[in-house]
């Protein structure tokens, strides 16, 4: 299941909407009571190999590196407890030792069979009813090409991998100037689009059942196709097959030598942990066929794909007429006719041996048989009083996966909204991301020069892309609506899908400004396409609130529908569109730190289309928000952030984020002080000396008159001295860090958007919302070492025991209570409260989020209730207060709550309190 990313797809590769009137965030002093304003996001790509061409991409994404992604969890069924199930109608026993409806090719003695550990299936024509689909789907890219072909022309290409399997056609039809590549895109849109739809039924009658039993008998369970993964997972969610179900997935991405190389199936053993003598492969191909006799692994034919005959050629140990006449004795024994076939002959439950006659019984099979199959330690045991074939069993079991997969994606409508079938494309095939592929350890006039090549080879091509119109009704900001079609022709543009609770969309911002100042004189114009997570985000007033915030420059269109997004195949923010002066979609790219390569793009193909004389740098109606909103000017504050109180001294700190300084007034609000010069960038000093960028969160110590700052833009944590009237800095030094460990010591320690911040006296420790990389740190004020405390950096809501199994999504907002047994946090882009223990370093859910699917980070809305049933949208500040309750900003809902702490049996039920406005 592919769940839209922050990217990356991150993490999708990720978001929605809904809708409620918006008012322009205050730019005046906010209401003391509570803290926070304003926002980001992160991401949501889901880990799924990536074909190779996209590998680079994806590393050089915000994902961590420094601990591994945890494996795909099992899907676990409801253990069968004294449950009875519907008995099938009687039948006679001596039929348990009929032969198999197709004849074997050889019927191996029990003994010779050998051991086995794994079954390597193979997709197309064993699990999946699809090599027709496959094959009518190639007839209709040959007829777009102009070229006849019929399904009947492909059959010998069968297994061997989409690009052999179209091009293998396209030698046999002598096609000029085929292009692999382009027509295997081209069919998996047209597959994906017209043969694949999800649940669509495709699979064979009996392969969950075999899975199953498999698995039941301790077997690992691999899909080892020629396909590319792409297919694969279209495939398997159109079976109704989950891949959790498989402990192991080999596709074509990786390999060169595809069936009949045994190059897959040696790969799928490995991955298995199992030896290739240990493993059985199940066929439909002659490819396939042969790359397992190559592989020197047992092999089980099926004749749904080709005749009988057709598969002796290439001796497979025996033949089944499809998998649904397959048993795990079959697998387990080779076939024998001294094991009975129980799911060909449709297995006989428990009333079959108490109404069957003894001469019945004696006639159909031995007494060790009756005892393998019926006994206590039997694989074919009735568990735990279970009444009912193993068939029921596994139709019962069928039922519960249907429902598991149905209750996913009740739970994941939201985020399922986001996803279409060209974003499912280019996330499985890395898109139009060619043009970056051999970039990397050349110098920058090399890099040019093989784009400027790739530009001259796609415009010769005749396969592109066109980006879609804007639609009319589309809203703008810093501008006049624009048209491709009229303003942007001739220009080279790049568009940034971005959503601006989005910390990763954030983070590219210095680099998109970057490349406007370089080309400023250039035909060449970003275009920031705002699609919304957030029903709160879709307001045109919140977005102009973020463009002003973030001091965006560039034209920007509200695509709240998600039209953009969809017609180009965006699956994660951010990411960025290069389209070339006639419309043509150059090039994409999700996630952060693609500076260097956009930088490149933009450079090499205002150079070729220069050399073409293709481009116009006509004027655009440019008329910038900042520039009429009179507020940004007379208001004392701008955008503040967080704050913090020193009640002893009557005192009031306010991150006054936009103007990159601290306010100090007294609790009625009359100004004492400012830290900070105003001027943005990282200098310790004196007050009027010293310099911040956008610092959010704040922390007093009031023991030694100090306050902490979580300076955000900076990603550092800094210090405010107020006994010397001087500011240092104690962990971080200006650089987005992609540390997800830490230890290191002062400035050395490179942080990542540090939210918010808290202080533990007694342990003069400071506690760090870590939300560029979900986590939470903390700093050691004793010998300034800054590490890792809780979350393993992936962006999930995952609550564990320990912090490496705890998953957080752009944590916000932090704060202890007075014992110092927990630290409470606003889990922004999860929509949740959790509470972290300061023992283990685990978590737990207090309010808000989805306890069922970590992943599924849309789970939000405006709901009262108890814990989970509690709907929240974006929360971003969180504070213990003294009278024993946690107070929350419900912050894009535009609430806030307080309630009792909850202890580790109960949880949060909100109760609301105004806002003062």
């Amino acid at each position: 299941m592919f769940i839209p990313s922050c990217a990356a797809p991150p993490r999708p590769f990720r978001h929605i909407n809904r809708s409620r009137p918006r008012r322009l965030p205050s730019l005046r002093t906010p209401a003391p009571e509570l803290v926070i304003l304003h926002g980001y996001h992160s991401t949501m790509a889901r880990q799924i190999a990536p074909s190779r061409s996209f590998h680079r991409l994806l590393t050089s994404q915000h994902y961590p590196t420094a601990s591994p992604a945890p494996p795909p969890r099992p899907l676990l069924l409801p253990k069968a407890l004294s449950l009875q199930l519907p008995r099938r109608g009687r039948r006679d026993f001596v039929a348990a030792s009929a032969p198999a409806p197709s004849s074997p090719v050889t019927e191996t003695a029990v003994g010779a069979w050998g051991k086995v550990s794994a079954v390597l299936f193979d997709m197309d024509g064993v699990l999946c009813d699809s090599e027709e689909p496959s094959r009518r789907a190639a007839v209709d890219v040959f007829a777009e090409m102009g070229v006849e072909a019929t399904v009947d022309d492909f059959i010998p290409f069968m297994g061997t991998g989409e690009a052999n399997f179209l091009g293998g056609v396209a030698r046999v039809k002598e096609v000029k100037d085929f292009n692999p590549e382009s027509a295997k895109k081209r069919f998996f849109e047209i597959y994906l689009d017209k043969y694949a739809k999800p649940n669509s039924g495709i699979g064979f009658p009996g392969a969950l059942e075999l899975i199953m039993e498999c698995k039941s008998a301790g077997l690992k369970v691999a899909v080892a196709s020629s396909a590319d993964r792409i297919k694969v997972d279209a495939n398997l969610a159109a079976a109704g097959l989950p891949v959790s179900l498989f402990d192991a997935i080999v596709s074509a991405d990786a390999f060169e030598n595809l069936k009949p190389a045994p190059d897959i199936f040696l790969a799928a053993s490995k991955n298995l942990g199992v030896d290739t003598n240990e493993c059985i492969v199940i066929e439909d191909a002659l490819a396939g066929v042969q790359a397992a006799k190559a592989a020197e692994i047992r092999c089980i034919a099926v004749t749904t794909t080709l005749e009988e005959d057709e598969l002796q050629q290439a001796s497979p140990v025996f033949i089944r007429k499809d998998i649904g006449d397959i048993s795990i004795n079959d697998i387990l024994y080779g076939g024998s006719s001294a094991h009975h076939n129980e799911r060909t002959e449709n297995t006989k439950n428990i009333s079959s041996l108490e109404n069957a006659s003894p001469k019945t019984l004696s006639e159909a099979t031995n007494a060790e048989f009756i005892e393998n199959t019926y006994s206590p330690s039997s694989k074919g045991q009735f568990y735990e009083g279970l009444l009912g074939s193993r068939r029921d069993i596994l139709r019962y079991g069928s039922l519960g996966i249907a429902f598991s997969c149905f209750l996913f994606t009740i739970r994941n409508w939201k985020a399922m909204q986001f996803a279409s079938p060209k974003g499912l494309l280019n996330f499985f095939t890395g898109g139009d991301s060619s043009i970056f592929a051999s970039n990397e350890g050349e110098s920058r006039s090399s890099r040019v020069q093989q784009i400027k090549k790739y530009l001259s080879d796609f415009e010769t091509g005749g396969s592109a892309t066109y980006v879609p119109e804007f639609p009319r009704k589309l809203d703008w900001l810093n501008t006049a609506p624009l048209q491709f079609g009229r303003d942007l022709k001739g220009r080279v543009v790049v568009l940034d899908f971005w959503t601006y609770c989005c910390i990763n969309c954030m983070h590219v911002l210095p680099d998109l400004e970057f490349i406007e100042k370089k080309y400023k004189d250039e035909p060449f114009t970003v275009v920031g396409v705002h699609s919304a997570k957030f029903d709160n985000e879709k307001d045109l007033e919140a977005i102009r609130s973020a463009v002003l915030r973030y001091d965006v420059t560039h034209p920007v269109v509200n695509d709240g529908d998600m039209y953009m997004w969809r017609e180009l195949g965006v699956n994660s923010w951010p990411t960025f569109v290069v389209i070339g002066p006639n419309g043509k979609v150059l090039a994409q790219i999700s996630g952060e730190g693609h500076r260097k390569d956009l930088d490149d793009v933009v450079g090499a193909a205002l150079e070729f289309y220069e050399e073409r004389k293709l481009l116009q740098n006509n004027s655009l109606p440019l008329a910038l928000e900042k520039d009429r909103d009179n507020r940004l000017i007379t208001s004392p504050l701008k955008f503040p952030g967080k704050l913090a109180i020193d009640v002893q001294n009557n005192r009031l700190f306010i991150s006054d984020s936009n103007h990159n300084r601290i306010v100090v007034t007294n609790l009625d609000g009359e100004f004492i002080c400012q830290v900070g010069s105003s001027e943005e960038g990282l200098l310790d000093g004196q007050f009027d000396t010293a310099s911040f960028n956008r610092p959010q969160g704040l922390a007093y110590n009031s023991k030694k008159n100090i306050l902490y700052v979580a300076d955000t833009e900076n990603h550092a944590l800094r210090e405010i001295d107020f006994v010397n009237e001087t500011v240092r800095t104690l962990a971080g030094n200006g650089t987005k860090g992609s540390d997800y460990k830490g230890g290191g010591r002062g400035t050395n320690q490179v942080l990542n958007s540090p939210w918010d911040v808290c202080y533990a006296p007694s342990e003069e420790t400071v506690y760090i919302a870590m939300a560029g990389q979900h986590q939470i740190w903390k700093h050691n004020t004793s010998d300034g070492v800054t590490e890792v405390f809780s979350g393993n950096g992936y962006e999930k809501n995952l609550n564990g025991s320990s912090p490496t199994n705890t998953s957080f999504a752009q944590p916000s907002g932090i704060s202890l209570d007075p014992e110092l047994q927990e630290l409470f946090v606003a889990d922004s882009e999860s929509s949740s409260i959790r509470g972290v223990s300061l023992k283990s370093g685990g978590s737990r859910l207090l309010a808000g989020g989805d306890p069922l699917f970590p992943d599924n980070l849309f789970r939000f809305g405006d709901h009262d209730g108890t814990g989970s049933d509690v709907l929240l949208q974006h929360p971003l500040g969180v504070v213990y207060a003294s009278d024993n309750q946690i107070y929350v900003a419900d912050s894009y809902n535009h609430k806030a709550f307080a309630k009792p702490i909850p202890d580790k049996e109960s949880a949060v039920n909100r109760s609301w309190l105004p806002l003062r406005k």
